[in-house]
């Protein structure tokens, strides 16, 4: 089990020995790893230098580290996209060959406030659509949804129980998303949504905020997104100029 010594830091070479560990089935997902001082021993380091690799394995969702309990492998992600492409939740569960299921929590019509203002670039006196969901893969919950669109651009009469919401606003309202600017935010156990999503209080959450356009650079749609970490990632493609 001890690493091969190469001209690499040593907690660089742990790091790999692990993942390659994971991968080949020598531990499994949420299987409980060795002690540090197991660990350590059978890797032939010190436990500083494998303390700095879990570290790093823990910021890189590899592994999740429970206090008082122990160090476990961390569930693969089930779900992956590439940031610079907009899809929808839908479109992520159907890709990953799950079926795409919804708990609507409440729909509403409130006034607007002051950040819906800035956001929608309409007047105070505009009433905005709010609807809370929880969206599911295999009826299991791994997205909490928190959208907002002006009542102004909807139909009188839509069924906001449609899966999608960009379907809906395609087919009912005549708008085509075609463009949103986003800003992600990686968050703790948070009170309300993690027991929702049915997380453990280890389990960190992806939190997308996005604002929607039409093909016309209208803000049609905000949305708060929750994205359980354990089952979701996202990358991006980034070119040189």
């Amino acid at each position: 089990m001890t690493i091969k010594s190469d001209n690499r830091h040593l907690y660089l070479q742990v790091i790999d020995k692990i993942k390659e560990d994971i991968e080949n089935g020598t531990y499994k997902e949420k299987e409980k790893l060795p002690s540090e001082f197991e660990l350590s021993k059978g890797l032939g380091v010190s436990r500083a230098t494998l303390r700095e690799a879990l570290r790093i394995l823990e910021e890189e969702n590899v592994i999740i580290r429970r206090h008082g309990v122990g160090t476990f492998v961390n569930s693969k992600p089930r779900f992956t996209s590439g940031i610079e492409q907009l899809n929808s939740v839908t479109a992520m569960i159907e890709n990953a060959n799950l079926t795409p299921g919804t708990i609507f929590l409440s729909s509403s019509i409130t006034g607007a406030t002051d950040d819906d203002v800035k956001r929608f670039k309409c007047d105070k006196e505009e009433e905005i659509f709010l609807l809370e969901r929880v969206r599911t893969a295999n009826g299991e919950p791994v997205v909490y949804c928190l959208d907002k669109i002006p009542t102004n651009i909807l139909p009188e009469t839509f069924d906001h129980e449609q899966e999608s919401l960009f379907k809906l606003l395609e087919e009912k309202a005549n708008i085509y998303i075609s463009y949103a600017v986003t800003h992600i935010d990686p968050i703790g156990y948070h009170e309300k949504i993690s027991p929702i999503l049915e997380c453990d209080p280890e389990t960190s959450l992806l939190l997308l905020k996005q604002m929607h356009f039409d093909n016309q650079d209208r803000p049609v749609l905000y949305s708060l997104n929750y994205f359980r970490a354990d089952h979701f990632s996202f990358h991006v493609v980034r070119k040189r100029l």
